[in-house]
């Protein structure tokens, strides 16, 4: 039976380092280790794989650019960090020995490196990191008097609607949390193992690009909008 819970593989004081944070730690140092490389070997002239990576980088922009317009260029680099990590975390929990290679207790294995988005604290806290950083660039980009009217008002009804928001505020970090759970399917489904990795992080990273667009767009630009 699969555990739901991390194990701690070894302990630092009293804090123990789970083998879904070692993972964690593994997926970030093999995302800013490649950016760094990236960064110091882009060419004017760009090979198959810069050509290939630009190719990639345009297409999600213009994407971002459709759905947030104005506000495309703030709401981008989190998009595609969500994005470029989740996708890594998933396809690397595919790495032969991940989630077998370990030692026992007793007779239950504990993996060394067990996938980080089968661990709720990772999910959750990506959820929360993406909520959080949308509401922040939401203050920064329409200012806190908009902001606030978006859930506080002294008309009734527009308070009754507001209530309903910061509950469906709420609601979207929990969604978010469980879109991203892993989950393995046996050895001649790999293939679609690796697919629903993709759709994972591009769904997790669109929907947090989409609340981003709606929450920096304030109450007046829309009603411009829905007035056109």
């Amino acid at each position: 039976m699969v555990s739901l819970a991390p194990e701690p593989v070894f302990f630092v004081g009293n804090f123990g380092i789970t083998n879904t944070l070692l993972h964690t730690l593994f997926v970030d140092a093999v995302v800013v280790g490649v950016a760094l490389y990236v960064s110091k070997h882009i060419k004017q002239i760009p090979g198959k794989v810069q050509n290939i990576a630009e190719i990639g980088i345009t297409t999600f922009y213009d994407l971002t650019e459709s759905v947030a317009q104005k506000n495309a260029a703030k709401i981008f680099p989190f998009f595609m960090a969500f994005f470029i990590f989740i996708l890594f975390a998933n396809w690397s929990s595919l790495i032969p020995g991940v989630g077998s290679i370990g030692f026992f207790e007793g007779k239950k294995l504990i993996p060394v490196l067990r996938g980080t988005t089968s661990d709720i604290n990772t999910t959750l806290a990506l959820a929360l990191i993406s909520a959080v950083a949308t509401h922040i660039l939401s203050i920064k980009t329409i200012g806190v008097k908009d902001y606030l009217g978006r859930y506080f008002s002294f008309n009734p009804m527009n308070l009754f609607i507001g209530i309903l928001e910061i509950i469906s505020e709420i609601t979207k970090i929990i969604s978010l949390s469980f879109r991203l759970f892993a989950f393995l399917l046996p050895l001649p489904f790999m293939f679609l193992e690796i697919i629903v990795g993709f759709v994972q992080a591009l769904v997790f990273s669109m929907l947090t690009m989409t609340f981003m667009a709606i929450l920096t767009t304030s109450h007046e630009s829309a009603k411009e909008v829905s007035h056109q």
